[in-house]
């Protein structure tokens, strides 16, 4: 029998409860071995609940208890996550996260004291709820150079620009749909900002490049900005607009990262990725493109990702997992020299179409869905050159939305 410790009774942490009990079975064949939890570490007391026995403020009780192998670690945030984790790599207990928060910030040093511990540290659970990634490009996709990850790793921004979508609702109509329906939390801004997904493309990332990739250093742009007016010019293009987080490398080796609204064509597959749902889509230089879909959050998707590196753990206890992300930081391309095409709407008059015409020589009119305005999409030109024909249309500029390639 192999015993345990989960570490936080919230979500994700009930969750993992769960899927442990009722899969007990299926579980304990595929572990090779029972699976046992010990204790539930929380400060907050469940009087009544059926666990009630296993639960612990003792954080102590567990990292000095030799019978525990295998810590689920559902805390969230950094402190006292990052410590606590730490020391029980550090005791030879391997750890298993849904902490994107702390892998970004901390994955590297983590990995490699379980490395030095012969234990592991496993976050399946961190991207993408409970679709298969992590583990596919550490293990199925470790024949291919990766060399493109695009994703929709947010649930919740996804379901705000749903709605705004397919009901013509305005971004604070769906956000707060959103919250009443438990995707959003009260202070919304991890999400809609884009900071959750961009500390998954930053674990994406890392994984891709074998190499550390700062989150810090990857330009991030929420959703705010997007408007129901933007979607009927999008619709209008046989497009949509979806929150993606991208990292790739381009013809000169250069590696780009980027969180950002983009337009997207009913060809690509991520146009049907709605609500909840996340979708990753993955280009390797053998394989050429792959795609995983499913439910990026949610308790029992999220704890059964959880599990699942539990199995594997139990399944190499003593022994550790190959991860390939070392210390070492990879250099992110500025932004600035990322080409790519806009999508423009300004405000209509004379002087506007004049300088307009004047900054952007090759645009491609677009059909005004709204009266008073000019729609266009320019060229391929670098965020640098865009930037500056922005600030001369300082004012006048209603929208601009990036279009996905």
């Amino acid at each position: 029998m192999i015993k345990m410790a989960v570490l936080g009774y919230g979500t994700v942490g009930s969750g993992v409860v769960e899927v442990i009990e009722k899969n007990k079975d299926e579980i304990s064949i595929k572990a090779n071995a029972e699976l046992s939890i010990k204790y539930i570490l929380d400060i907050r007391k469940f009087p009544g609940d059926p666990y009630e026995d296993k639960i612990t403020s003792d954080f102590e009780l567990i990292l000095n208890d030799p019978e525990i192998q295998i810590i689920c670690e559902t805390m969230g945030g950094i402190n006292p996550a990052y410590d606590f984790t730490k020391r029980a790599l550090l005791s030879g207990k391997s750890v298993c996260t849904s902490n994107k928060e702390l892998v970004a910030d901390h994955g590297p040093e983590l990995i490699s004291i379980a490395s030095e511990k012969k234990c592991n540290y496993l976050f399946e659970a961190s991207v993408g709820g409970g679709i298969p990634i992590i583990r596919p490009l550490n293990y199925s996709l470790t024949a291919e150079k990766i060399d493109e990850i695009t994703g929709i790793l947010n649930g919740t921004t996804n379901f705000i620009l749903s709605k705004m979508e397919k009901e013509g609702a305005d971004f604070f109509e769906a956000l707060k749909e959103a919250q009443a329906s438990g995707y959003a939390e009260q202070n919304p801004a991890a999400d809609i900002e884009g900071h959750d997904t961009c500390r998954k493309l930053a674990i994406l990332s890392s994984l891709m490049t074998t190499k550390n990739v700062n989150y810090k250093e990857i330009y991030t742009e929420g959703i705010k900005r997007i408007t129901k007016d933007d979607f009927a010019y999008a619709n209008s293009l046989n497009q949509t607009i979806k929150l993606l987080a991208i990292s790739k490398y381009d013809e000169d080796n250069n590696f780009y990262a980027c969180v950002a609204p983009f337009m997207i064509s009913k060809e690509h597959p991520l146009y049907f990725v709605n609500g909840t749902f996340n979708g990753i889509y993955v280009h390797g230089n053998m394989l050429g493109y792959s795609m995983y879909y499913g439910k990026g959050a949610g308790k029992l998707p999220t704890a059964s990702a959880v599990v699942a590196d539990v199995i594997d753990c139990a399944r190499h206890l003593g022994k550790t997992v190959m991860c390939f992300w070392d210390k070492e930081n990879i250099t992110v391309a500025p932004f600035s020299k990322r080409s790519g095409q806009f999508f423009v709407r300004i405000i209509d008059t004379p002087e506007n179409k004049e300088k307009a015409e004047e900054l952007f020589p090759d645009m491609t009119l677009v059909s005004p869905m709204r009266d008073g305005e000019i729609a266009f999409i320019t060229a391929h030109l670098t965020e640098a050159s865009f930037a500056e024909k922005e600030k001369l249309l300082d004012g006048k500029i209603i929208s601009r939305i990036r279009i996905a390639l």
